[in-house]
């Protein structure tokens, strides 16, 4: 079981900022997660990996691949294919690029994965949820099968809501009710 306190804790330490930002959405905040501070910790990624491995331990069978779109899913995917292998499960990752390449073989999803995998998307933070539909559509691309999606943070505007219409699990570490955010501006 991981320790869901201590992870609070280093998000509230290091991730949480105030102030006016611009999100990757578009959307005006008072707020910012920078959850790199705390995916690119050693404490931090290790909690990270363990409490998504839980989450995904929860609902069998586990995936057989887990990744993102980078570069915010790429340490959370290492994180967890980490833990995964400390506790001797097999479990592959891979990583989705905005764009290919433009050399080698110009894929979008680099990776062990391969078509008929049943996979999941991590993300750091969820706010409408489009750069994991991004990310699920890549993936979908080359023929994996898209269970789900697990992030650290959800902001509550609208992403889990817009994964369940489409018929996707979603399930979050945290929401920003966890760091006493309950108005979502």
């Amino acid at each position: 079981m991981y320790d869901k306190e201590r992870l609070q804790s280093l998000i509230l330490e290091k991730s949480l900022k105030f102030g006016d930002f611009t999100l990757a959405s578009g959307k005006k905040a008072a707020y910012y997660l920078d959850c790199r501070q705390v995916t690119l910790d050693s404490v931090g990624a290790k909690l990270i990996g363990e409490g998504i491995l839980e989450i995904l331990q929860a609902e069998p069978p586990l995936p057989q691949a887990v990744g993102g779109m980078s570069i915010g899913a790429d340490p959370i995917t290492a994180a967890v294919i980490t833990v995964a292998a400390f506790q001797n499960i097999s479990l592959k990752g891979f990583m989705v690029r905005k764009q290919s390449k433009g050399h080698g073989t110009n894929q979008f999803v680099e990776g062990p994965v391969t078509a008929g995998d049943r996979v999941v998307i991590v993300e750091d933070v969820v706010t409408t949820g489009g750069s994991s539909l991004d990310a699920i559509e890549r993936v979908q691309g080359v023929g994996a099968r898209v269970e789900g999606v697990v992030a650290v943070i959800d902001r509550l505007e609208g992403g889990g809501e817009m994964f369940a219409s489409k018929g996707y699990k979603f399930y979050s570490l945290f929401t920003v009710r966890d760091f006493g955010i309950v108005d979502n501006g």
